[in-house]
C-alpha cells in the first residue's frame, strides 16, 4: 500500500475508523513478555465485549538465545463485532520488539498492514544475530515501507526516559518495554487502560506484595499510550464495535483451564473427589498446575515420578472406588498404554487427556498436530478398544471434559480425551454455565444388600450398555479378584478357556459400540446433502467451519460435519458421510482420520493434510477444497476415475 492511499482522518486522535475484526500479533524474544503482552489485550478485549480468539506460539527452549530467530514468542489475536472461530490468516497488526520477531513474521502481515518496531532493536549486532545481511535494515527498505505501514518507535528509550524517576538501571526498565509497546495498541485500536492497570495492581502490589513494580509498569503502560496521542506518527485509529453476545456472564478461557475447571465440576456433579495424577509434559502441563489450586473443590492432585507411575495411580484410585484421570502429550501416552490396556481389562472407569503435540519423539513439543489418533484408536496390546473423544474448541473443553467421565462411568471403561496444543494454550469467551444446570453425575457402587441372597459376580453386565457392577474394595459380601489375566465372562475368576476369551473379547467391543446409544448425532452445517462435505475432529474446527462459511458465501455448495466422538462415531455417521459425493477431510496429520473413515465406512474420502505445526488457514481451506472440486471436475469429464489414496496434502 502506498502512503498517499493509506486513509486521512481530519484528527485522528478523536477520529476513528470502523472495522469488523482486527487480527494482532505480537513479537519478540522469550524474555520479551509477549505472552503477558498478548493476555492483557486479550483480557482487555473480553470486557469490552468482542469475540476473540488467540493464538500463543512459543518456542520449546526456556530461554533461546537472545535475538536469535528460534527465539521468538508470538502472541496472536483475532477480536471481531461478529462471531469468529479462528485468530485469523493474515496479520492487520505486527508488533515487533527486535528484527528476529520481524523476520519470522513479516511474511504474514497483510499487504498495507501496520508493522510496529521497536527501532532501538535494529542494530547492526542484532540484524547480523538474527540472519539479516550485512549492511541491510529491513526498515529501510524501500520495498517494505511500499508494502507495509512501518512505524519506527525507539520504544527502549523512551520506555527509559519515562521511568527515569524510579532510578532503575537500563535492564530493569527494558522489562517494561513490553507495556510501552500495549499502551501504543491501546491508543491504535482504542481499547481502555482500565482493566490492564487493575491486573498489575492485584499482581504486583497483592501477589507479588511490591506496589512499586506496579507502578513502574503502569508508568509504562500510559507513557505507550500517550506517546500514540500526541506523536503524529499516525495517520489513522481503528475501532472494533463490540459483538452482540447471548447475555450472559463471560470470562477468557484456554482449554487447558477449561479442563481444570471441568474436574472441579465433575467433582460436584458427582459428589466424589477427583484424583489428578500426572507427570509434566508439554504442552499439559499447565493442565496439573491449574489443578493444583482446586484441592478446595474436590481436585487432587499429585504429581507421580513418571507417566507410568501417574496412569497407575489413577487406575488405583479408580478400583478404589474415585474418580480418576491423568493427562499427557503423546510420547506419555506412549508409555501409558500397557496400564490402559489393564485398565480395559479390569474395566474400571478412567479418563486419560492427550494434549496433543508435534512428533514423533521430542518432535516441536509447544507446536500443535493431530498424529494421536490412531494411537488413542489402536496403540494397545490386544484388542483394548477404549471410547475416544475429542472438544472442538477451548471452551468446548469443559463440556467434553464433563462427557469424558459420564461415558466412562456409565460404560465402565477407559475414555480417551485428545485435545491438542491450539486448543490448549488458545483462548476464547466461554459463557459460565449455570451449575445447576448441569446434570447429575450418577454414580452406582454395588451394594452389599443387593446380593444377600446371592453371589457377587464381579463381571455380570447391564443389559443396556454391558457395564459391569462397581464394587469397592472391602465392602462385606463383594469380594472380588481384579488384574491383567483375562476373566470368567460371569465370576470374573482367571480363565485360558480359549472361547471364553473369544466372548470377552467381543463383549468388550461390543460395550464400547453401545456407547454411540448416549451420544449426539453428527450434526451437519449447511446442506444435508450434496456435492462436497468439509469432514474434521478436534482443533481443526474453527478452520474448517470458516471455509465452509466463506465457499457458501461465494457460491460453492460446501457442508461441514465435525466429530467431537471418535470411538464410538455417531450412529449417524454413515447416513451423513453417504449423502455427499465427495468428503474432504482436512487434518494435521498424515491421514489417520482419513484412513478410519476410508476402513470403517468404504468412503473414498480425500485428505487435506499438513504437519507443519500450525493451525490451518482458512484461505488454504478454501483454495484447496477449490482446487480439489476443479480436478475432479476435469476428471470426470475426461472420463478418469478417482482413485483410493487421494490426497491434497
Amino acid at each position: 500500500m502506498q502512503s498517499e492511499d493509506i486513509p486521512r482522518l481530519e484528527n485522528p486522535r478523536t477520529d476513528k475508523i470502523q472495522l469488523d475484526s482486527v487480527a494482532i500479533r505480537f513479537c519478540g524474544d522469550s524474555g520479551d513478555g509477549m505472552q503477558l503482552t498478548g493476555g492483557q489485550f486479550t483480557n482487555t478485549t473480553a470486557v469490552f465485549g468482542n469475540d476473540f480468539a488467540t493464538f500463543p506460539d512459543f518456542p520449546a527452549e526456556i530461554r533461546a538465545p537472545k535475538g536469535t530467530t528460534f527465539g521468538v514468542s508470538n502472541f496472536q489475536l483475532q477480536f471481531s463485532k461478529n462471531e469468529i472461530f479462528t485468530p485469523g490468516d493474515k496479520i492487520n497488526a505486527l508488533v515487533a520488539m527486535n528484527p528476529a520477531g520481524l523476520k519470522t513474521n513479516i511474511d504474514d502481515v497483510e499487504a498495507g498492514g501496520i508493522i510496529i518496531v521497536n527501532g532501538d532493536e535494529f542494530s547492526k549486532v542484532n540484524l547480523t544475530k538474527c540472519g539479516y545481511p550485512k549492511n541491510y535494515n529491513p526498515i529501510d527498505d524501500p520495498s517494505i515501507q511500499t508494502a507495509y505501514q512501518i512505524f519506527n518507535v525507539p520504544m527502549s528509550r523512551i520506555t527509559r526516559e519515562s521511568l527515569v524517576s524510579f532510578g532503575l538501571g537500563s535492564r530493569d526498565t527494558d522489562r517494561c518495554r513490553n507495556m510501552f509497546a500495549l499502551g501504543i495498541v491501546y491508543w491504535l485500536y482504542d481499547r481502555p487502560l482500565d482493566t490492564t492497570i487493575e491486573w498489575l495492581n492485584k499482581y504486583f502490589g497483592g501477589k507479588k506484595g511490591n506496589p512499586q513494580l506496579a507502578e513502574i509498569n503502569i508508568k509504562a503502560l500510559k507513557a505507550g499510550y500517550f506517546f500514540g496521542e500526541t506523536a503524529e506518527l499516525f495517520p489513522v485509529r481503528y475501532q472494533v464495535p463490540a459483538a452482540k453476545h447471548t447475555p450472559g456472564l463471560y470470562r477468557r478461557v484456554s482449554g487447558n483451564h477449561a479442563l481444570a475447571l471441568g474436574l472441579a465440576t465433575v467433582a460436584s456433579k458427582a459428589g466424589k473427589q477427583v484424583l489428578y495424577a500426572g507427570y509434566p509434559i508439554t504442552p499439559a502441563s499447565e493442565l496439573m498446575h491449574t489443578a493444583a489450586n482446586l484441592k478446595h473443590f474436590g481436585v487432587k492432585t499429585f504429581q507421580a515420578e513418571d507417566e507410568i507411575a501417574a496412569v497407575c495411580a489413577a487406575i488405583g484410585a479408580s478400583f478404589a472406588g474415585d474418580l480418576a484421570v491423568t493427562a499427557t502429550s503423546g510420547p506419555g501416552l506412549a508409555l501409558k498404554m500397557e496400564a490402559i490396556g489393564l485398565a480395559v481389562m479390569m474395566e474400571l472407569p478412567l479418563v486419560v487427556i492427550d494434549v496433543q503435540r508435534a512428533g514423533p519423539s521430542t518432535g516441536l513439543p509447544t507446536k500443535t498436530e493431530q498424529a494421536d489418533l490412531l494411537q488413542a484408536m489402536f496403540g494397545r496390546p490386544g484388542e483394548s478398544p477404549c471410547i475416544v473423544i475429542a472438544p472442538q474448541s477451548p471452551a468446548d473443553c469443559f463440556d467434553m471434559l464433563i462427557e469424558a467421565f459420564r461415558l466412562a462411568i456409565r460404560h465402565m471403561c477407559p475414555v480417551i480425551l485428545l485435545s491438542d496444543g491450539h486448543i490448549a494454550n488458545g483462548a476464547e469467551p466461554w459463557k459460565i454455565p449455570n451449575l445447576d444446570a448441569i446434570a447429575p453425575i450418577e454414580i452406582q457402587h454395588a451394594r452389599s444388600e443387593d446380593y444377600a441372597d446371592k453371589e457377587f459376580h464381579p463381571y455380570t453386565r447391564d443389559t443396556s450398555t454391558l457395564a459391569r457392577p462397581w464394587a469397592i474394595p472391602g465392602t462385606p459380601g463383594l469380594e472380588h479378584r481384579l488384574g491383567g489375566l483375562e476373566k470368567d465372562a460371569t465370576k470374573g475368576t482367571v480363565s485360558y478357556d480359549p472361547d471364553n476369551h473369544d466372548r470377552m473379547v467381543r463383549l468388550r467391543a461390543q460395550k464400547i459400540e453401545r456407547a454411540a446409544t448416549a451420544i449426539p448425532h453428527l450434526e451437519v452445517r449447511g446442506p444435508s446433502e450434496g456435492d462436497v462435505l468439509l469432514l474434521g475432529w478436534g482443533g481443526t474446527y474453527g478452520a474448517i467451519r470458516s471455509a465452509g462459511d466463506q465457499l457458501r458465501q461465494q457460491g460453492v455448495q460446501v457442508s461441514t460435519a465435525h466429530l467431537r466422538y471418535l470411538n464410538p462415531m455417531p450412529s449417524n455417521t454413515a447416513e451423513v458421510l453417504r449423502s455427499f459425493r465427495r468428503v474432504l477431510i482436512p487434518e494435521l496429520n498424515q491421514g489417520q482420520l482419513l484412513q478410519i473413515i476410508r476402513a470403517k465406512y468404504l468412503i473414498d474420502a480425500i485428505g487435506i493434510n499438513e504437519t507443519r505445526g500450525k493451525m490451518f488457514m482458512v484461505d488454504t481451506l478454501v483454495q484447496r477444497t477449490l482446487s480439489i472440486i476443479q480436478s475432479e471436475t476435469t476428471r470426470a469429464e475426461q472420463g478418469q476415475e478417482v482413485g483410493i489414496g487421494s490426497s491434497a496434502s
